[in-house]
């Protein structure tokens, strides 16, 4: 998420006037790669690029793709494969063992359906998941579509622009699939007269949301921190108590008894970090009766134990339910000592739970790092 806000920033700076643009977007991954499927560059025709597809090793020929593209005033797809002792293939030698697949677009500023506005639009709406399908190929009559079209799925309605109704009834079936799954993957689909279809089919979630509830110095760490990863951060405090590094880093500071107003969703995770045993337990309830996915307490187990049986003594206990969410300790085991230590392993463990993953060393993971999905 962080790099497509970045990649609408320098789109919004882009002098049409006297430069140039296009999009490249990873649409098919096979095997390994350092990114994947969903990794956007753009390039600009002055050599500038924002983002990126690759760990560096692509870039400089996308570099020059991306020049091809505009100068065709066509989409194009191109295939990077690093799994091949070809001297003249680009990427060899990398050791990915993977097949990228690239889809080089120009921008027209004019075409509010150019993939950039079509993120733009996603980005300025509330937060929610959204739908999008690029479509990579086409083979056979397709007189009102074109590779590099972008559709925002909002229901089999949203297929209609592709007049086909076989291959129309073949994309909803995998676009609810990858919806209930929450994985973008890259289709193929042949229609009744023999006409093909490719597509990416992309799930793009919104950004982890962070709700801090706490004021002390430690929040100073995990706030920096975080704003790199590109989450979103809410801190819960008195403003007057905020500190000013902190209110310039964070989107947005709550009083206490306005947590209600929060918007809290699947994507939200709250930490409790008051640093005060009351605080702590008179906002743990309140917590516990959001949606929030995630629910962290910072402070020795003991403390949490006592706050839950003090609950639990006072006619609140603590559902089985919702234990299951609650983190504490909070953040993975990797010997945290300084503010800055323990922000790495909180922020660690939220992203690791999110991504349904243990938090452990990933040699000792038994399938691949990232899950393969080459559905084409």
């Amino acid at each position: 998420m962080k790099e497509i806000k970045a990649i609408i920033a320098g789109y919004d700076q882009i002098d049409w006037a006297t430069t140039q643009a296009a999009l490249a977007t990873v649409v098919r991954v096979e095997g390994s790669s350092y990114r994947r499927t969903g990794a956007r560059m753009l390039v600009l025709s002055n050599g500038v690029w924002i983002g990126g597809i690759s760990g560096g090793c692509l870039e400089g020929d996308a570099l020059n793709r991306a020049r091809l593209a505009i100068a065709r005033a066509t989409p194009s797809k191109i295939t990077y494969d690093t799994t091949t002792d070809d001297e003249h293939q680009i990427g060899v030698g990398l050791g990915c063992n993977g097949i990228i697949d690239v889809l080089f677009t120009p921008l027209n500023p004019d075409d509010p359906n150019n993939p950039v506005e079509v993120l733009k639009h996603c980005m300025n709406e509330r937060r929610q998941t959204h739908v999008l399908i690029t479509i990579t190929g086409l083979k056979g009559s397709w007189p009102t579509s074109k590779e590099g079209d972008v559709i925002r799925y909002v229901s089999a309605d949203s297929l209609a622009g592709l007049d086909n109704a076989a291959i129309q009834a073949q994309l909803d079936e995998k676009v609810q699939q990858r919806i209930a799954k929450g994985v973008s993957a890259p289709f193929r689909f042949t229609g009744l007269a023999g006409e093909v279809l490719e597509a990416f089919v992309e799930i793009l979630s919104p950004e982890i949301h962070l709700v801090l509830w706490g004021h002390q110095y430690d929040v100073y760490p995990l706030t920096r921190l975080v704003k790199e990863l590109g989450w979103r951060i809410t801190v819960v405090a008195n403003p007057l108590k905020v500190n000013r590094k902190i209110a310039e880093l964070v989107d947005a500071i709550v009083v206490p008894e306005q947590f209600s107003d929060i918007v809290i969703d699947e994507h939200t995770a709250v930490v409790l970090m008051s640093h005060d045993y009351k605080t702590d337990k008179t906002n743990l309830p309140t917590v516990v009766a959001t949606s929030a996915p995630y629910i962290g307490m910072l402070g020795p187990r003991v403390r949490s134990e006592r706050i839950w049986a003090e609950l639990a003594d006072e006619g609140h206990p603590i559902a089985d339910a919702d234990m299951v969410r609650i983190h504490a300790p909070v953040g993975l085991d990797i010997g945290a000592v300084s503010p800055e230590e323990i922000a790495l392993s909180l922020a660690a463990e939220i992203r690791a739970s999110f991504s349904g993953r243990d938090g452990t060393y990933l040699r000792l993971r038994q399938s691949t790092i990232h899950v393969r999905e080459t559905s084409l």
